[in-house]
């Protein structure tokens, strides 16, 4: 493996090969096939989503800093800074404007690849956003961190003025609980938010877990690993969208070696029940509904994280099961979607540090 920022020997969510490092800093145009690019000049965008107000608010994972640095586990080191942020997008005049930085972010040396801010949403009639900020290690990590690292790395933040304060502490229940019971590893990476709880997804613990208003930790559901071709693959949940019918989606990456057409979509009940929805993916970075009730299905490699390729590839699963692709040029190495109305908009480049946009899709 190439030198790349990873979650941690159980997760590595943004492992990437050397030959996809040098292929995503120099992206290729996203205004093929009917994009239209709405902002530019993003750091490692991720997680993206519609505020009340109809902008787009974005959870940007940073670039590192000066440190300090530890050793990566796929070789070299990956260094600490406070370069993570929040970032208001108006999709109409494409102006884009950070809210909220000073966040932690965790990257290689280049920027790329970085572990910080990883997921943005709204709660219905709340003021403000919620946020997750991921870790990729174990827990134990952040006592090697400077103070905001210590207080904001592997948690659910909300902010609305500004500044920010702590939910909940996923890492923390990672540590305490370990609800797959491998080795301990957080990374908070996705949050769908009720009016009450809000439901997060831990990629590191393999792990659905329900947060209540007063910030109380709960695992809803756990998605354990599989033999394939001989290998055990760990599931890898990175994403999480509540359908039309009430239930839970999640999207999952699965671990290395990242074995292509292998990821699925889990269908969850509120009351933990779990079941495989949709099969057949690869990699799969986030999901959501668009306004006719589809799921929609975004693959941050749809060759694998180890061919070489940073193509993604964005998919609708129609009412009847069938799959098909709806966009494939122009993505590379995506890091999160979300639909405004029959609008689909999706951070590109979700790997780049400054190099990352949001694209939004014509006609679908």
């Amino acid at each position: 493996m190439g030198r790349g920022v990873v979650t941690g020997p159980r997760t590595r969510i943004l492992v990437v090969v050397g030959a996809v490092v040098a292929a995503v800093l120099t992206p290729a145009t996203a205004h093929a096939g009917g994009w239209t690019v709405v902002a530019e000049g993003l750091d490692n965008p991720r997680g993206l989503d519609v505020a009340p107000d109809g902008s787009l608010y974005v959870a940007e994972a940073g670039r590192g800093g000066a440190g300090p640095c530890f050793p990566s586990p796929e070789g070299g080191n990956a260094c600490f800074g406070t370069s993570g942020a929040i970032t208001r997008v108006n999709p109409h005049d494409k102006t884009a404007v950070r809210v909220l930085t000073g966040l932690p972010s965790i990257a290689a040396p280049d920027g790329s690849s970085a572990i910080g801010p990883s997921d943005v949403a709204f709660r219905p009639g709340k003021r403000g956003y919620v946020f997750t900020v991921g870790l990729g290690a174990d827990p134990a990590l952040r006592e090697s961190l400077p103070d905001v690292g210590r207080d904001a790395t592997g948690r659910l933040l909300t902010s609305h003025d500004g500044s920010w304060k702590t939910i909940a502490d996923i890492a923390g229940h990672e540590a305490a609980t370990n609800p797959d019971q491998g080795h301990v590893d957080s990374n908070p990476n996705s949050v769908y938010a009720l009016k009450g709880s809000m439901i997060v997804v831990d990629a590191g613990g393999n792990s659905l877990l329900r947060v209540s208003p007063n910030g109380h930790v709960s695992t809803l559901a756990v998605f354990p690993s599989r033999t394939i071709n001989g290998a055990e693959v760990q599931s890898v949940p990175t994403s999480v969208v509540r359908g039309p019918d009430g239930a839970y989606y999640v999207g999952e990456l699965t671990g290395f070696p990242f074995p292509q057409g292998q990821a699925r979509v889990h269908r969850v009940l509120p009351s933990g029940h779990s079941e495989v929805f949709a099969e057949g993916f690869t990699n799969i970075i986030d999901v959501a509904f668009d306004n006719k009730g589809r799921l929609h299905v975004l693959e941050i490699a749809h060759n694998g994280l180890t061919s070489g390729n940073p193509t993604g590839a964005l998919i609708r699963v129609e009412h009847t099961g069938l799959q098909h692709i709806v966009a494939l040029d122009g993505l590379t190495m995506p890091g999160g979607l979300t639909f405004d109305g029959n609008k689909a908009y999706i951070t590109n480049c979700g790997v780049c540090p400054s190099g990352g946009h949001v694209v939004q899709l014509h006609h679908h």
